[in-house]
């Protein structure tokens, strides 16, 4: 089993690594690295020559379980060398481009450090690429209102330090989250668990001092850091509202089962140690 799960991971790794590569490209073609901003038909042959030949290559190297994995990462692989070439830049995609990096980054990390901390629960979705229906429209909401607000008002995209103040924000949020994951181990999953398993204990060290949901705590600045880096007002405060519903209510279910599973010493943890998210307390228990 573990063996196995090993083999997925450096597929995986391997893949986005090969993803990536199409940053070289500009090289490989003698291009401006900014090729991406305005792509003759010389660039666009090359992307499209990139992305066929890597595919060729990831049928060729892997059965198709593993194959299903490599193609995941190497799609995010693609997006990361491609945010790469758009920052490169100096257009108004330049953020956009950081907002990618960011993006693709963050879900390929979701899958690798499941690989290393929790392989039992590894699955095509520990990506998170089909999170849900809301998660995929909120993206898609933040790319027209980004293309939009591009053509009408392109100076809004042309602020820098508010871009930079948002990178910021994602890096802290990921790196969060990434802390909270590996300091909890075997005990995190993308799922809430209804059952307790044998080696299942409460983790209350490291970022989980600090914050009761720490990895939530990281979710959270991190979406709403993406907004910011893209100078989007409208999904700033729709991401903003959103987020903190959706996890207030992830943060009930949640410590309803925490107090099912470690009672008293869930309640004492619960009464020293904060939430981490703005006016959510969590579940309200009558004591």
């Amino acid at each position: 089993r573990r063996g196995r799960l090993g083999r997925e991971a450096r597929a995986s790794l391997a893949a986005f690594l090969l993803g990536a590569s199409v940053a070289a490209l500009p090289v490989a073609l003698g291009s401006p690295a900014a090729l991406l901003a305005a792509p003759g038909l010389r660039g666009r042959l090359g992307l499209a020559l990139h992305a066929a030949s890597v595919n060729a290559a990831l049928l060729l190297l892997y059965p198709r379980p593993l194959y299903k994995i490599a193609v995941r990462a190497c799609f995010l692989g693609f997006a990361f060398g491609c945010g790469i070439l758009l920052s490169a830049g100096r257009t108004a995609w330049r953020h956009f481009g950081w907002y990618m990096c960011s993006l693709s980054l963050f879900h390929y990390s979701e899958y690798l450090v499941t690989a290393i901390n929790n392989p039992r629960s590894l699955s095509l979705d520990s990506f998170l690429l089909n999170h849900s229906f809301e998660y995929n429209l909120a993206a898609l909401s933040s790319w027209v209102e980004f293309t939009l607000e591009k053509l009408l008002f392109p100076e809004l995209k042309q602020i820098t330090w508010l871009s930079t103040m948002g990178l910021l924000m994602v890096i802290f949020g990921d790196c969060l989250r990434k802390a909270a994951m590996l300091t909890a181990g075997s005990n995190f999953n993308h799922i809430v668990q209804n059952e307790k398993s044998d080696t299942h204990t409460l983790v209350t060290s490291g970022v989980y001092g600090w914050f009761r949901h720490p990895s939530y705590v990281g979710w959270f600045y991190w979406s709403i850091g993406t907004q910011v880096l893209l100078c989007n007002p409208i999904c700033v405060v729709g991401y903003t509202l959103a987020s903190w519903r959706f996890f207030r209510e992830r943060i009930e279910e949640e410590e309803i089962t925490l107090i099912h599973f470690f009672g008293e010493e869930y309640l004492e943890y619960k009464r020293k140690v904060p939430s981490g998210l703005p006016f959510i307390k969590g579940v309200k228990m009558e004591l």
